[in-house]
């Protein structure tokens, strides 16, 4: 998964991440794991914090058990966008504020470039297999807890 800004002519920048697709093995074994939760949900999470592993993100991936995902922390709370290039699973991402309250879910197919953006300002984006949040009734306004500690992360 691309994370890439709202302005379509920054979408070129990210053109250049392509090399990280040829070391999927990187998202698999490099980035943290952290534990959050949303209601009486246990959510095993991969942290994408640094620039590098939010261009990776899920990329090249065949497969996620259910209950985990990636948790990509942003720089810098704005309305972010993400895209599926690369990505092999079908995605829901959760875009979230500061506090770690959901701002909208959006579903996302693999291997497109459509633009998948936050509704308003967001800290961060948790990925989870396609319908995840739906399955559990979870959307605008619910609070994912364990988020707001990994904010200082972010680089």
């Amino acid at each position: 998964m691309y994370m890439i800004s709202c302005l379509p002519f920054l979408r070129v920048a990210c053109a250049g991440v392509l090399v990280a697709a040829a070391v999927p093995a990187l998202a698999d074994s490099q980035m943290p794991r952290t534990e959050l939760s949303v209601g009486m949900y246990r959510i095993e999470a991969e942290v994408a914090a640094s620039q590098d592993n939010r261009m990776v993100g899920l990329m090249q991936r065949r497969n996620m058990p259910p209950n985990h995902g990636m948790l990509f922390v942003f720089t810098e709370q704005q309305r972010h966008c993400m895209w599926m290039k690369n990505t092999l699973l079908p995605l829901s991402v959760a875009f979230m504020d500061e506090q770690g309250r959901i701002l909208n879910v959006e579903d996302m197919q693999p291997q497109t470039e459509d633009n998948h953006c936050a509704a308003g300002p967001a800290r961060f984006a948790l990925e989870m297999n396609l319908g995840w949040f739906r399955q559990k009734g979870l959307g605008a306004g619910t609070k994912v807890n364990g988020v707001e500690r990994l904010a200082a992360q972010a680089r």
